[in-house]
């Protein structure tokens, strides 16, 4: 992992007091410089056959999770960065069970031990992918009564487990820093429960939609015809779904996760290409019928051999296909490696990338270091005397500098977005913008604009703000727009 400059900070004070605190404040202080290190934990969460697992095989950039039904997807898995690939399965009783991959590379269906035995799956991959983000594959929602599967439960809300698991373990199930919410479908009220409970996670902004996102996925699904463009349809509706899950998440993006997987694990060889190069060079008449469906893709006669075309429907579906032959009749020497660039931008993952960036991936820094504070606070209200003035200050150190100001700014938004203290739409949008990017121009409205015209607005938010606390705001508003106020300050600051 990439330390960011405030847990590099914290870290470093971690290593100062290490050497300072008696032997029982020691302990907490290395834990938190441990925990520091780690990547950010995101969790995929959402209904059985929503599509997790391909999309966390997208994210992986490997098919190792099973995205057909088995015991090991009745189990908690998380995925993270280890220097060779390892399979754990770990029980309540803290027993590991290593277990090998599949011949296909996978995370084997059937377990040592019965799935209800099992406290999680723990996979290690030598994937790049995995250095700075650990993912946490969760069991859909069952799909009786839609209450949250006992796992996900288990390893999302820290749900206490046997005493003698050891210490990874124990550090495995505890709560995600991060939500990534599935759906494929208009969203129910039970969604947004789960949504809510999933959140709850979160160590430092419970409930908020500032580290939640949903995944509009199956995105294909919506097309208005066989072969037709389903992201004139996608997007509307990925937007109507981000306003009525605007309490619960801080964006909704429409993918189409089975092309994501394919492109991103590598999934698509060159005999599929040609194969596809193959139907595209068929009658038009013969195309079209066995594009009609699914059935009639696999049985109507071809030159393509019927295993063949089965295995560009689990790599492709339907859409997938018909979006690969179409660019095939454009371009008949079109490289596969080609095709594949072609098919990954055509899924929206591009899109989910940038997001997760910018949402995830701007703010685990302060993230980190803002649990590490409260653990280090917490140890000096319980710890020994002797040792609480020294933690205390240490803390008030870092709380202190202008980069650490991204916290309250985030807990102020998450206020904001959750609608504990309401605000004008836009200004609550103003804030949202603050607390979740760093790029100036993006967060004052004025993309590509220069430094001076970036920082007189900076400094004429700054005003508004101080103007709103000072005249008229509730108490909540006014304390919301004090923590906005030095937020704008700080950014033109930065600009000047």
């Amino acid at each position: 992992m990439v330390a960011g400059q405030l847990t590099t900070s914290v870290a470093g004070m971690c290593e100062e007091l290490a050497g300072k605190v008696s032997p029982a404040s020691r302990p907490v202080v290395e834990e938190v410089a441990a925990r520091l290190g780690q990547p950010l934990r995101v969790a995929v969460a959402g209904r059985l056959k929503a599509g997790k697992s391909t999309l966390v095989n997208a994210l992986i950039g490997r098919r190792v999770a099973p995205t057909a039904a088995g015991e090991c997807t009745r189990v908690v898995t998380q995925f993270r960065y280890g220097p060779a690939d390892r399979v754990d399965v770990v029980a309540r009783n803290g027993v590991k069970h290593a277990v090998p991959l599949d011949a296909n590379g996978m995370i084997p269906t059937s377990l040592p031990i019965p799935a209800d035995e099992a406290a999680m799956i723990d996979v290690q991959l030598s994937s790049d992918r995995l250095r700075d983000l650990t993912v946490v594959d969760t069991p859909g929602l069952q799909s009786v009564n839609t209450e949250i599967s006992d796992a996900a439960r288990e390893m999302l809300f820290a749900a206490p487990i046997a005493e003698d698991v050891d210490d990874d373990s124990k550090a495995a199930v505890e709560s995600a820093e991060a939500i990534i919410y599935v759906f494929t479908q208009q969203v129910r009220a039970d969604d947004v429960d789960a949504l809510e409970a999933f959140s709850k996670a979160s160590q430092q902004l419970s409930s908020s939609p500032m580290n939640a996102l949903g995944l509009y996925n199956k995105a294909d699904k919506l097309a208005p015809g066989p072969g037709q463009d389903p992201w004139p349809v996608a997007g509307p509706i990925a937007g109507d779904q981000a306003n009525v899950l605007r309490r619960a998440v801080c964006d909704v993006v429409p993918v189409v996760g089975l092309l994501a997987e394919t492109a991103e694990a590598g999934l698509l060889t060159a005999a599929d290409c040609e194969a596809l190069r193959t139907l595209a060079g068929l009658g038009e008449e013969k195309r079209a019928l066995m594009l009609a469906s699914a059935g009639l893709f696999l049985s109507t006669e071809s030159p393509v051999d019927e295993h063949q075309r089965r295995r560009l429907l689990e790599r492709l579906d339907l859409y997938g296909i018909h979006f690969a032959i179409a660019h095939l009749q454009a371009s008949p020497h079109l490289a596969t490696g080609e095709l594949v660039r072609l098919l990954f931008a055509a899924s929206g993952f591009p899109r989910l990338r940038t997001t997760l960036h910018q949402i995830f991936g701007v703010r685990a820094d302060v993230i980190k270091a803002g649990w590490a504070l409260g653990r280090l606070d917490a140890a000096a209200a319980s710890g020994p005397a002797a040792d609480r003035d020294l933690l205390r200050g240490a803390v008030e150190s870092i709380v202190a500098r202008p980069e650490y100001h991204r916290l309250p700014l985030l807990e102020a938004a998450a206020q904001v977005t959750t609608g504990q203290v309401a605000l004008p739409e836009a200004m609550e949008a103003e804030v949202a913008r603050l607390a979740l990017t760093d790029d100036a121009g993006v967060v004052l409205g004025l993309p590509g604009e220069a430094r001076p015209q970036l920082r007189r607005a900076a400094i004429e938010a700054a005003a508004r703000w101080r103007a709103f606390a000072n005249g008229g705001a509730t108490p909540s508003q006014a304390r919301v727009a004090n923590v906005v106020h030095r937020g704008f300050h700080l950014l033109a600051q930065r600009l000047g």
